[in-house]
């Protein structure tokens, strides 16, 4: 037969005691002022009831915390919103097809504070095939632009891409977008590449997320459909 000192009570057992009666400090109400914690704000030993209170505190300021953290994301996803929107206004306004390529790594740039921003087309309409834009890229980078199944982001280390920036040496972080016909991670070959460069190593880091990227590039392959 067991007994309380072959199988004494612990602490658990008291826990799970308290856990299944709740009425218990209805019935002992007198033990919840009797019963004093270390305060972890000070040496002072403070009431049960006065602990509680101050746990209950601090979960709601770590609510708060997060409700503000979501009203901030919220506001910033906001104003990325309606930039994008603003850029793309401008994709649709841009009457000389000639002109599109550099009207939008212009507008990504002001846009989105974006220090350095490069871009190129190839498999372009003849008329097109002398510009600036349809020059200058390599077999090995067209292959390469459509390898990426969704945009690249990380630290510069040597891409060709670069060269096509204003100052290829201030470029430190790099986002590689690649242009083709449907979405970003289509199986359709790459017809450009957009490059945006930063002098800030975090700006285009490998562990950010790409959707945004990747709508970005949907968009601008979408505007220079116009030049194949």
């Amino acid at each position: 037969m067991s007994t309380p000192l072959t199988n004494p009570i612990t602490e658990d057992d008291i826990a799970n005691y308290l856990g299944n009666t709740p009425d218990f400090f209805e019935r002992h109400a007198e033990l919840l002022a009797a019963v004093h914690l270390n305060s972890p704000h000070s040496n002072r030993a403070v009431s049960l009831q006065e602990r509680q209170a101050q746990m209950l505190r601090e979960k709601i300021k770590v609510l708060e915390h997060r409700i503000m953290d979501m009203i901030r994301h919220g506001n910033e996803n906001v104003l990325l919103s309606d930039k994008l929107l603003r850029w793309a206004r401008t994709l649709f306004l841009t009457a000389d097809a000639l002109a599109l390529p550099a009207q939008i790594a212009t507008e990504i740039a002001q846009q989105f504070s974006v220090p350095q921003v490069g871009i190129k087309v190839w498999d372009v309409a003849p008329q097109f095939a002398q510009a600036d834009f349809a020059r200058g890229v390599s077999e090995d980078t067209q292959l390469f632009a459509s390898s990426l199944m969704e945009p690249f982001c990380g630290v510069n280390t040597g891409f060709e891409a670069v060269s096509w920036l204003p100052e290829p040496q201030a470029a430190i972080s790099l986002a590689i977008l690649p242009l083709r016909a449907g979405p970003v991670g289509s199986l359709a070959p790459a017809f450009g590449l957009l490059v945006l460069a930063s002098p800030d190593a975090q700006r285009f880091n490998s562990a950010m997320g790409t959707d945004f990227l990747a709508r970005l590039a949907e968009l601008a392959s979408a505007a220079l459909s116009r030049l194949r």
